[in-house]
């Protein structure tokens, strides 16, 4: 049994920034790790991603990027490279390889079982990332002998069988894969829900710096802002702005939300052409806001134009799709994912009718059980909070509670 005034669970963004934090105010603390820094970044990516924020917004407290291409967006293994370059500036304790299986209270404060021993902590801090378990609809049983992934076990075109490819979510990830795909000559069909539309520069900027400059990622989270749509954005090719008519003309074949499946063919809802139009009126909408806030601030940004791609794409698309006839051998779920703390013994969640889902129930990461805290999760406090360069602020303000807490016990 090892006594540890407070433990933090992940060696993610959000772990090492917690550590940070803590070693700040001189506070105890180890960093567990069921295995590598970054684990996530390195196994759970595809190989051709690109970081969807540009370089220069890759920062974390007092480390920032120092390289040459500060406009450049990085490819995967540059940013698992960052955060294990932050790991070494802060002087992380991590302990790697270390998997926490169990998580209760007890008399003293809380246990943690793991692999190698039990360990007693008067704190522990959740910090193990937002994308933990693919959220896969139950329609999936129903497709047939079709070869079936998720976006987090997807690497290249080369793992898939021959045929055709039905992509099950178009928001920044089943839209990076679906064009991957369909540039090497597969039939590429899109299943296309709500989403947002921006584009990835405007008037010379980055839409990252519009976000900055417009205080959206300063925004309080509220019920609103957890249900938002994805945002379409990518750094592929340089960075630029996803246009799914675009993808329609060049040969993808776009499909409504996908509804239902039995033996083998797909069913979907007959809503793509609005939820094309919510994506344009969102793209415009930012628009608005962005040269309302130039004319404002007084900025001489130079003049840019709103292109959509073939509007009249894809308006009257197929209900059912006959995965065999059409050739299609792989279905690729790109449907967000799900939390994973079925390892928490606590009562910290929201109670609901489906077992297997466990939202956290926080403010600002404070549970009602003193000790226990979360961090990283989407839409924690504000917008940035899960954010690569946004998690700093809701660790300060954890550490500040960890603080209190410690001082109050003496």
């Amino acid at each position: 049994m090892t006594d540890i005034e407070t433990v933090i669970i992940g060696a993610g963004q959000a772990g090492l920034t917690m550590s940070h934090c803590l070693t700040q105010r001189g506070q105890p603390h180890v960093v567990l790790e069921r295995h590598r820094i970054a684990e996530r970044w390195r196994t759970e990516r595809w190989d051709s991603l690109r970081f969807q924020f540009p370089n220069w917004a890759m920062r974390l407290p007092d480390f920032a990027y120092a390289g040459d291409d500060p406009d450049g967006y990085a490819p995967r293994d540059d940013v698992v490279r960052f955060i294990e370059s932050y790991a070494g500036f802060i002087h992380a304790p991590i302990r790697t390889g270390v998997e926490v299986h169990a998580l209760y209270s007890t008399s003293n404060g809380f246990r943690l079982d793991t692999g190698e021993a039990a360990i007693e902590a008067r704190n522990v801090v959740i910090a193990t990332g937002p994308y933990q378990q693919p959220a896969i609809p139950a329609a999936a049983a129903n497709l047939g002998a079709v070869f079936q992934i998720s976006a987090n076990t997807y690497r290249n075109p080369g793992q898939l069988p021959s045929g055709g490819v039905l992509v099950v979510g178009a928001g920044a990830s089943g839209c990076q894969i679906a064009e991957e795909l369909m540039r090497i000559g597969r039939t590429v069909y899109l299943s296309v829900g709500p989403h947002r539309r921006v584009p990835r520069r405007y008037r010379g900027r980055d839409i990252i710096w519009w976000i900055n400059a417009l205080g959206l990622d300063q925004k309080i989270a509220d019920e609103h802002a957890t249900r938002q749509a994805p945002l379409l954005i990518s750094g592929a090719d340089g960075g630029r702005t996803v246009d799914l008519r675009e993808f329609a003309a060049s040969g993808m074949v776009l499909l409504g939300r996908l509804q239902d499946a039995r033996d083998g063919v797909a069913s979907f809802a007959p809503d793509l052409a609005g939820n094309l139009a919510a994506g344009d009126e969102n793209y415009a909408g930012f628009i608005r806001s962005a040269d309302a806030y130039a004319a404002d601030a007084g900025l001489l940004l130079p003049e840019d134009s709103i292109a959509f791609a073939q509007p009249g794409v894809a308006i009257d698309p197929i209900l059912t799709l006959d995965l065999r006839a059409a050739g299609v051998q792989t279905v690729i779920w790109a449907t967000g994912y799900r939390y994973d703390f079925d390892w928490i013994n606590l009562d910290v969640f929201a109670h609901s009718g489906d077992p297997q889902v466990r939202t956290p129930v926080h403010r600002r990461g404070v549970t009602s059980v003193p000790g226990i805290y979360f961090l990283g999760l989407p839409f924690m406090h504000k917008t940035k909070s899960s954010f690569l360069s946004g998690v700093g602020e809701d660790a300060g303000h954890l550490a500040e509670q960890i603080v209190a807490r410690n001082q109050e016990a003496g």
